[in-house]
């Protein structure tokens, strides 16, 4: 069965990253209507845009996508906005819906929900035995709530939410901001100027120790609207590629990728993050059939090719 059959499908951040690309997999599937209002039209902090837009909108269908997100340099300058926006408009909207009738409401969180030292890979089960890395604490704790109130509703009010713990994402899109960007899109701008000014060399931010999972975003546009037709738990998800890689091998592949041949020099006085990220992903499998279909080589690949045509694009017009 698939339930986006017919249903009017509301889609917070629909502009973004991410939320394009829900868009356009929503596009493919036998929905009646997709809805998808600008933070302009709507701010989710502001209660009353939150009811006008429900109003509006009639979903039977919520798929939250909407988020305050950057790096670990972002997390560390504005941990409070971080934590107030995105546990605000979660909450407000998960209660609001739940008022206005919506039938399922999938809320998207983060891996940064997990403990610092989840063993690895990361499964479901883990995810309270222990306080998230403290760099972006407050996000993930923001988001995990949501968690809490969607399983709360549920046991309450029989209310159909569902929730969904991606790992990084990437792809064509990106932000590319150097103040606000997750690692890839800020090692490819890195790497990309580098080789147009002929640097012989780049710094990197903590040890390269680290590792990450990274899922393609048109991967994971498709394990969400997956995830929207076919699951109903209160058991959250994870959703990643279940391949590991260490930020030191991440940098040398985008630097080979990208063309640059210098010395990769680690700044040790700056953090690592979280020391592993790596998910089990078995549930999605079982559960709604996802399985990641993009390897991290040709997602950069493809990532990289963008990111140089809208500079070029941008060249040519300024």
């Amino acid at each position: 069965m698939d339930f986006l059959v017919g249903k009017r499908v509301l889609v917070t951040g629909g502009s973004g990253f991410l939320g394009s690309q829900v868009l356009a997999e929503l596009a493919t599937r036998d929905v009646d209507e997709v809805l998808a209002p600008r933070s302009a039209e709507c701010d989710l902090r502001d209660l009353d845009a939150v009811r006008a837009a429900l109003a509006d909108a009639r979903p039977d269908v919520v798929v939250h996508l909407a988020a305050v997100v950057g790096g670990i340099g972002a997390n560390m300058a504005t941990p409070g906005s971080f934590f107030y926006d995105n546990a605000i408009m979660g909450i407000q909207l998960i209660e609001e819906s739940r008022k206005a009738g919506v039938e399922r409401f999938v809320c998207l969180g983060t891996v940064c929900a997990y403990p610092k030292y989840a063993p690895a890979p990361f499964k479901e089960e883990d995810l309270w035995n222990g306080y998230p890395e403290e760099t972006n604490a407050p996000y993930g704790l923001a988001k995990k709530m949501l968690l809490v109130q969607l399983q709360a509703y549920r046991q309450q009010y029989g209310f159909d939410g569902i929730y969904l713990l991606p790992v990084n994402l990437y792809g064509p899109g990106d932000n590319f901001d150097e103040r606000t960007s997750h690692v890839i899109p800020a090692l490819i701008k890195k790497c990309s100027e580098a080789v147009e000014s002929g640097a012989d060399s780049i710094l990197c931010w903590g040890t390269g120790r680290a590792s990450r999972e990274f899922l393609y975003v048109d991967d994971a546009a498709e394990g969400i609207v997956d995830a929207a037709a076919r699951y109903s738990s209160e058991k959250p998800v994870n959703l990643g590629s279940g391949q590991e890689i260490s930020i030191a091998e991440l940098t040398t592949l985008i630097a080979e990728l990208a063309g640059f041949s210098g010395e990769i020099v680690w700044d040790h006085s700056k953090p690592d993050g979280q020391p592993r990220r790596w998910l089990d992903t078995a549930r999605a499998e079982r559960e709604f059939g996802f399985r990641a279909s993009t390897n991290l080589r040709d997602g950069l690949e493809q990532t990289i090719e963008w990111y140089r045509s809208t500079q070029r694009s941008a060249a040519g017009t300024s």
